[in-house]
């Protein structure tokens, strides 16, 4: 019985060290490619990887930013700390919420989708056809994703911070009474243009993630 939980636990860590092995060659090929990349194919992914996800995007930041105020307009209002609300609620979704959850969306909308494609196209043989053409597949699919990804995910980050930030002023306003001057005020006095500019970084970073795992399990 012990025998066996070690081999198995032997195999799934041999397994886990082969695949992390793999990305990282897949992520080292891909970086070495991107002068190669395909200008045309890069916008087209751009718009399809980033410009279609906008909406759903959108909306999931539009209700965490009227959640994450319902959550701690009233306590702030009761404490009279109202006039932080704006602040702490914008450099909240700055530097976290924003990033990781457009993150979130991005992998379980793009990810697959890119994993799908891919995949479809090994079982169908269309890869090895591009080897036979003299294509390099790496630089061919996986560089203009890669590239896509990386530069997109900061736009939507842009966006989502601001349509999040309208919602928790929805909320603070009509749910709390707190005048749209001082949840302005708030956000101008509190929030930092390094607080967007942290989640921007975060977001190009899982991007990149998003990209080489999604091609990779393709």
């Amino acid at each position: 019985m012990l025998k066996s939980i070690c081999e198995a636990m032997g195999n799934r860590i041999l397994a886990f060290c082969a695949a992390s092995g793999k990305l990282t060659l897949l992520l080292l090929a891909t970086l070495r490619h991107l002068k190669d990349a395909n200008g045309k194919e890069v916008v087209r992914q751009m718009a399809l990887l980033g410009a279609d996800s906008l909406p759903i995007v959108m909306m999931t930041i539009l209700c965490t930013g009227m959640v994450f105020s319902v959550q701690t307009a009233k306590e702030f209002v009761r404490l009279g700390a109202s006039s932080s609300v704006g602040g702490i609620v914008a450099i909240a979704m700055a530097r976290e919420l924003v990033p990781v959850l457009t993150g979130v969306v991005v992998a379980g909308r793009i990810g697959a989708a890119i994993a799908a494609e891919l995949g479809t196209m090994k079982v169908t043989e269309q890869i090895d056809a591009l080897r036979v053409m003299a294509a390099n597949p790496v630089s061919y699919l996986v560089v203009p994703r890669f590239i896509a990804l990386v530069l997109m995910m900061p736009v939507l980050v842009v966006f989502a911070n601001f349509i999040g930030n309208i919602g928790g002023w929805v909320v603070a306003h009509y749910y709390a009474g707190i005048g749209s001057f001082t949840y302005e005020n708030s956000i101008r006095t509190l929030a930092e243009f390094y607080d967007v500019f942290g989640g921007m970084v975060k977001s190009c970073v899982f991007g990149a993630i998003i990209a080489i795992v999604g091609c990779y399990k393709g």
